[in-house]
């Protein structure tokens, strides 16, 4: 088989250090990717958000399968023109992509779904939602579109929410704003691999949203992740999959939005059990780096089964222990990353279980330096949480560049069983 990965972060590089693993896979393209992926795939110069491009090159190329990491070609509708072209393509199309591109939207289904969810309002004015803000105290502001992230402000006071409804109104993403109310309890990433109406749930995960320590500081892409994050029975895990996942899917192929690709679902684990906070229309990042390193399971036959509809009801084979994965960010991130800095410790020796997934990065002559926010996500599997985190951090102060700064207590927290 051939395949093509679309997207040039740590989470393609690490779909694409899986994939090749198969024995099914006998070529592997990525677009853009990034200098680690370009070690197992050989790289396409086209816009990964360009339907037509990515639909041609993928005829020039006979490829069997596409799997999309990013959520911008999915909203793009990149999915939509490969099936129309007859590709099996393992990511949802635009309509069914909604769950993340619009937070409205994503509420609208868990409502119609009976997925439980926090209470929230949506305003199509700034100045709306800013009043309303201050008359509820603290609550959740969101943007309504694709923000990378940065789309949420957990407001302790009416002021401070009334502050963020006009900031986030400001940008693109922000047309539409939602108040939210505060649930309170540990934060659970549960992911679904689907294929329409059924679906194979991957290990639980957590993510660690703000940029420093203790929870501190603003909300990034994710500064580090662990799997499996063993907050619940396999019992409690499996009602997600009963009363989240299935509802959700049902009710978007009931709107003729069949989603097959990975259903994300990020939830807060509360008094009242688990509620849904926001849905994504992909594979998440960071949790997908230490995800695909606890799978023993070759990846590719559920993918393909997912963009064919056809997936057996079973579980994925895991290896025991932990995955645990640590975010190297750049000087300033996230609100001004300084990018071009030499990278050095790339090739450093590492013990077994310890990857380097490459994300900001790119090769300028002979060196690699820093591209983006987040450049790199050092991750370790190992026998115990406390192992992986050994190693991954160990292999961490062994990466250097100007400015290089990540969080220390990735799954300090984690339950141990």
């Amino acid at each position: 088989m051939k395949l093509l990965v679309l997207g040039g972060g740590a989470r393609e590089h690490a779909l694409c250090w899986k994939l090749k693993q198969s024995p099914l896979v006998s070529g592997l393209y990525a677009a853009p990717g990034n200098p680690g992926i370009a070690e197992l795939a050989e790289l396409a110069a086209l816009d990964a958000n360009d339907p037509r491009a990515v639909t041609e090159f993928a005829l020039s190329r006979r490829i069997d399968l596409v799997v999309v990491g990013p959520e911008a070609p999915l909203v793009a509708g990149v999915a939509d023109a490969l099936r129309a072209a007859g590709f099996d393509v393992f990511g949802p199309g635009a309509a069914a992509a909604r769950v993340e591109g619009s937070k409205a939207f994503a509420k609208d289904i868990m409502l119609a779904a009976g997925v439980p969810t926090a209470a929230s309002e949506v305003f199509d004015d700034a100045q709306a939602a800013a009043a309303r803000a201050r008359a509820w105290g603290p609550v959740v502001v969101k943007a309504d579109g694709l923000a990378a992230g940065k789309g949420v402000v957990v407001a302790d006071s009416g002021e401070e929410a009334a502050r963020a409804c006009l900031a986030l109104g400001a940008l693109p993403a922000g047309k539409r704003i939602l108040l939210e109310e505060r649930l309170d309890g540990p934060e659970l990433s549960v992911i679904a691999l689907c294929d329409g109406e059924r679906y194979v749930l991957l290990p639980p995960s957590q993510d660690h949203k703000r940029v420093f320590d203790g929870d501190q500081g603003p909300n990034t892409g994710g500064m580090g992740a662990y799997a499996p994050a063993d907050f619940l029975s396999a019992d409690e895990l499996d009602a997600v999959g009963r009363k989240v996942i299935a509802p959700t899917l049902a009710e978007l192929k009931a709107r003729g939005a069949e989603f097959r690709g990975a259903l994300y679902a990020g939830l807060m684990l509360t008094k009242a059990g688990p509620k849904v906070l926001e849905f994504n229309a992909r594979l998440g990042d960071p949790e997908t780096q230490p995800l695909l390193m606890q799978l023993k399971d070759d990846l590719v036959p559920f993918l393909q089964a997912c963009a064919r509809g056809r997936l057996e009801a079973r579980t994925i084979d895991t290896f025991g222990g932990a995955a645990v994965g640590v975010v190297l960010a750049a000087k300033g991130y996230p609100q001004a990353p300084v990018l071009g800095d030499a990278i050095s410790g790339l090739d450093a020796p590492r013990p077994a279980g310890v990857q380097l997934f490459h994300a900001g990065t790119r090769r300028a002559g002979e060196a690699i330096v820093t591209a983006g926010g987040r450049v790199l996500t050092v991750c370790a599997q190992a026998e115990s949480v406390d192992a992986a985190r050994a190693l991954a951090y160990q292999a961490a102060e062994r990466v250097r560049f100007e400015g290089r700064h990540f969080r220390r207590d990735i799954a300090a927290k984690a339950p141990r069983r």
